[in-house]
């Protein structure tokens, strides 16, 4: 027989208490570096065509987030920009906005057992390449996207005036930029799906395909 002790209702009024300041604490919404580098990220094999492909496309300039979706052989699927808006940096509001942004250009991947699809985000931001509470807060809600979209995670990209960095691999460049005109850089699309008869899924991937 094994005997214990019940907490007493102070403790437990204090461990709700705790759980519930963490939760609403915005600090605790975001990655450090060190934990962004261990969580096993997919390295890009041809960044500099992402970021160039995304620029173009999108145009961004600061406080301008794009998220992109690659295929298993890095080609552009689906991808969506958004203005963020000037309120504190939280990952719980940044997964929220880019969820809303996944779910409107692309199907989800949760009936796949193992994701095959990227996202990829890309921020263009004032400041230098070196890594703010932002950048964790983006990465903390990249990655949660992610998982509630069915994809993998992938890169996390900052564009600069000075140009663009992925942050985590030490790898960038100074074109473009946040204030170079866009490249005349074509960004390989992935081959549209195949076609399906009817229902409302069929509809929802040729809208996919046709942005």
């Amino acid at each position: 027989m094994t005997f214990g002790f019940a907490p007493s209702s102070a403790a437990s009024m204090s461990t709700s208490a705790d759980l519930s300041a963490a939760s609403a604490n915005p600090l605790t919404r975001m990655l450090e570096p060190a934990e962004w580098a261990a969580a096993g990220i997919p390295l890009l094999r041809n960044p500099r065509e992402v970021v160039s492909g995304l620029h173009a496309r999108h145009r961004p300039r600061p406080a301008t987030a794009i998220v992109a979706v690659l295929d298993a052989d890095e080609r552009l699927s689906a991808s969506a920009s958004f203005i963020r808006r000037p309120t504190p940096a939280d990952g719980w509001m940044f997964r929220n906005a880019l969820l809303a942004q996944l779910r409107r250009v692309i199907p989800h991947d949760l009936r796949r057992r193992t994701p095959v699809r990227t996202a990829v985000l890309l921020y263009c931001r004032e400041g230098d390449a070196r890594w703010t509470q932002e950048d964790g807060a983006w990465m903390w809600g990249l990655r949660d996207a992610c998982t509630l979209h069915g994809l993998r995670c992938g890169a996390y990209i900052t564009l600069t005036h000075d140009g663009w960095q992925v942050l985590g691999e030490g790898r960038g460049g100074r074109r473009p930029n946040a204030d170079s005109p866009p490249e005349s850089f074509a960004m390989s699309e992935a081959p549209p799906p195949l076609p399906r008869t009817g229902g409302v899924a069929s509809e929802v991937l040729r809208r996919a395909a046709a942005r």
